[in-house]
């Protein structure tokens, strides 16, 4: 919990520092966006990694906030089967990666994260669908998590 605070803390404040410096060079909006995404080769790989960086953390956080907000807390199996699933998912992904390694771009890589997200909130809604089938009492918070899924 500490590491990933850590993270996000310190991935905030090298965009805040990176944003903060291209603001300064150019002092208006547009052409801030253009030195971050277009600028020198050695300037704009550290801008951009910068950015994909924080880009991970935020979609990593999105995450959490949704698997709190459907699932509650999750049970020990249901996240052993989540991370046994996602060494799999990750593997096909990366052998997807090189098929499709002349089409490499930021939305090819934000539309195969939703992929692995929906896969990922798929299989924590079939443990949790088998977990109702099997289990004699269920609140209605819990039937009103899973049509909510």
């Amino acid at each position: 919990m500490v590491r990933a605070a850590l993270v996000t803390v310190t991935s905030l404040a090298l965009t805040g520092a990176v944003v903060a410096h291209a603001y300064f060079l150019k002092l208006q909006f547009y052409p801030t966006v253009v030195y971050l995404t277009k600028s020198s080769p050695s300037m704009a790989v550290r801008c951009l990694l910068v950015l994909y960086i924080q880009a991970f953390v935020l979609v990593f956080l999105l995450g959490k906030f949704m698997r709190k907000v459907f699932f509650g807390q999750l049970r020990a199996a249901e996240m052993e089967h989540l991370i046994e699933r996602s060494w799999y998912a990750v593997t096909e992904t990366c052998l997807a990666f090189t098929v499709f390694r002349d089409d490499f771009s930021p939305r090819f890589v934000a539309l195969f994260t939703l992929l692995l997200f929906l896969k990922c909130f798929h299989w924590l809604a079939e443990d949790r669908v088998d977990f109702m089938e099997r289990s004699p009492n269920i609140s209605w918070v819990f039937h009103f998590r899973v049509l909510c899924e």
